[in-house]
């Protein structure tokens, strides 16, 4: 596993020291042998099926800076930096599997195929009767453009009537629908979401022209503008536009025994520094919670 090349000086020296606890498998290729730290904090906790398997099979697809999968399949991102944390916490590694789609991630956990799923995935009334979530941030959606087209498009108003390029199922989808609400409320058209598979399909539509914003994470859409300067631009939706702001968490299938032993990792790793460094190592700290929680009430 390494930190991505435009991380800072301090994340290099880190590299150097860091476990190959976190592994990341490309499709269709089989798991690594490893070795559990039995004496680690949290692994008395583990449920046994984790301590047999040796490892925590966790679903993902490229969604920078959460996960990017690079040529020959090595994974960098939040994703693996934080389960290198978790990993010395838990003491077995976490294995990347890449999958397309929230659904197939989903369904692929209730079928036993993924342990959990780390989003960014809101969490729901809906997905809490089959999911336990540990949530560890919160995001705003936002709506990502080419700067060519600042002078059109870098105006609240500009997503309206759009063409909007976004994850099926994901935080952008239901965010979208409440920006309409927002939209219709000011005599305006509302925006036309085009679902697709991944953010890299969103990217590419709107390079394409395919759709005029993608929707994404703030997280993501940062990240996007960092590693590619003067291309894009982006609005975030505000509190007036339906905003709000969701709560974002790693997933586990109800039943599988991780969920207690995931929650303690977390707050190990909050209390230790390392959740602080590396939200700070990828530029998210805005959207950084005081403490995780495991699945809290988000009815109201």
């Amino acid at each position: 596993m390494r930190i991505r090349t435009s991380a800072t000086p301090l994340a290099a020296v880190l590299a150097l020291g860091l476990l190959a606890g976190c592994s990341s498998a490309a499709p269709g290729a089989e798991p690594e042998e490893t070795d559990a730290a039995t004496d680690a904090p949290l692994y008395d906790q583990l449920p046994d099926a984790i301590k047999e398997a040796g490892v925590i099979k966790i679903a993902g697809d490229t969604h920078p800076p959460y996960r990017t999968i690079e040529e020959g399949g090595e994974i960098t991102g939040i994703d693996p930096d934080l389960q290198e944390a978790l990993s010395e916490q838990l003491g077995v590694p976490f294995e990347i599997i890449t999958a397309s789609g929230l659904d197939a991630m989903l369904t692929g956990m209730l079928s036993g195929r993924f342990d959990a799923f780390n989003g960014p995935v809101r969490v729901t009334p809906e997905r809490l009767e089959d999911f336990d979530a540990v949530v560890w941030m919160t995001t705003r959606t936002s709506y990502v453009f080419l700067e060519e087209r600042a002078d059109e498009l870098d105006d609240p108003e500009a997503v309206c009537g759009a063409r909007v390029a976004g994850v099926t199922g994901s935080v952008t989808e239901s965010q979208l629908a409440r920006y309409n609400e927002w939209c219709e409320a000011e005599g305006l058209e509302p925006a036309e979401f085009i679902g697709l598979e991944d953010s890299n399909a969103t990217f590419l539509a709107v390079n394409s022209d395919r759709a005029d914003f993608a929707g994404t994470t703030q997280s993501a859409a940062i990240d996007l503008q960092a590693s590619d300067p003067g291309r894009y631009g982006y609005l975030t939706q505000s509190d007036e536009q339906g905003a709000g702001i969701d709560q974002l968490a790693i997933f586990m299938p109800k039943g599988n025994g991780l969920a207690e032993p995931m929650l303690a990792a977390f707050e190990a790793i909050f209390e230790n520094g390392e959740y602080d460094r590396i939200m700070s190592e990828w530029g998210i700290e805005n959207a950084a919670v005081d403490a995780p929680a495991l699945n809290p009430d988000t009815s109201k």
